[in-house]
């Protein structure tokens, strides 16, 4: 490894400790009210693009949520909370390497905190989403005009608490316990193929895997091969002038046999 992926992964191991150290204080307050709005969004935004339409999107003191939507898929809809969660935490943990990625995950967020305020919330959730929105505001500021790297640092730690804390609260909610109103027990009512701490299981599972892809892409950005290339030539394994990047792939396959593995 380089020194950038080095560095990478220190610092997220030192995040991965600070949160497990000091997640149920005071000081993860505020972040954990902002997974439970990223896990309320979530919803919505899987109740539109089922073409439901969403009434409500709130989050409460005691770090509850509730959204308010009619029509749209609910076998999509109720699992998307907890699972898009993770999958927030896993985008901005990929996107952190990057100054302009980063940039993008930090933009990116703020939309969604704004957007939601049109959405009835109540007063809780009003003030966090403008408060976090100016943070993040501010961090994209400094980063830009006043030095480099912060918005870095910023932007990972939000994909780290978020994804750690998804996975957290599903085998809190959903493993450890069966609620009769969780979204575990509401999918097990859609689909009564699978008992709620399985559907919480899966969930877990996912969120981890989740988690370790965004490392993982983040520190393939972090590669030398990767450095005076874009993000999107990055992941599609190709420099500017069509070359690959590297040749994981071929050696992966090259002695695969479809045909023995057929016959096997």
């Amino acid at each position: 490894m380089n020194e950038a992926q080095v560095a990478f992964l220190g610092l997220y191991l030192v995040y991965v400790a600070v949160i497990v150290l000091f997640h149920n204080t005071v000081f993860m307050y505020p972040f954990r009210l902002l997974t439970t709005f990223l896990h309320e969004m979530s919803h919505a935004i899987a109740c539109w693009i089922t073409c439901g339409d969403v009434r409500a999107i709130r989050v409460y003191e005691n770090e509850g949520g509730v959204t308010s939507y009619i029509g749209g898929c609910r076998l999509l809809i109720i699992p998307a909370g907890y699972v898009g969660a993770a999958i927030w935490g896993s985008l901005f943990v990929m996107l952190s390497g990057g100054r302009k990625t980063a940039t993008v995950a930090a933009g990116l967020l703020i939309a969604m905190l704004l957007i939601s305020l049109c959405y009835a919330p109540n007063r809780t959730m009003v003030c966090l989403n403008i408060c976090w929105a100016a943070v993040t505001s501010i961090a994209i500021y400094m980063e830009w005009k006043v030095f480099t790297p912060i918005l870095h640092f910023v932007v990972l730690f939000y994909g780290a608490f978020i994804g750690i804390h998804a996975v957290f609260d599903t085998y809190q909610d959903t493993i450890r316990r069966t609620v009769l109103r969780s979204d575990a027990y509401a999918c097990y009512e859609q689909c009564r193929c699978c008992l709620p701490k399985c559907v919480g299981i899966q969930w877990a599972v996912c969120n981890i895997l989740l988690q370790l892809l965004g490392i993982w892409i983040a520190m393939v950005q972090l590669s030398d091969e990767c450095e005076d290339v874009g993000w999107w030539q990055c992941m599609g394994n190709e420099d500017g002038n069509g070359n690959k990047l590297w040749e994981w792939e071929e050696r992966a396959f090259h002695d695969f046999n479809l045909e023995d593995w057929l016959h096997w």
